[in-house]
């Protein structure tokens, strides 16, 4: 029996924190001790919905942070209407 990996290096996943914060970014790399994503986005509500807007308004946008694993709740791969909406947000490339 294949059993697939839930996510890879590359994709974009959905991370949950303890402090509440939902992130989409993309995954580079997990450890016993990390999260690492790039180009973190923050998932907020607005008018129209669910929208990103930047995590860190400090930091560059295309900025890899990792997060401490005893303050992440869960990883998993975005949903994918939510992801073509964060690849079209960092990329400007528009998904179809």
């Amino acid at each position: 029996m294949l059993i697939e990996a839930p996510y890879k290096a590359q994709d974009t996943v959905t991370v949950k924190t303890t402090a509440g914060d939902e992130l989409v970014g993309r995954f580079i790399e997990e450890n016993d001790k990390e999260v690492v994503i790039e180009k973190p986005l923050a998932l907020m509500a607005t008018q129209q919905g669910m929208g990103l807007a930047p995590f860190a308004f400090t930091i560059p946008p295309d900025a890899k942070i990792k997060l401490n694993r005893s303050a992440v709740l869960f990883v998993h791969k975005t949903e994918t209407e939510m992801a073509k909406q964060y690849v079209q947000n960092v990329s400007g490339i528009q998904m179809v």
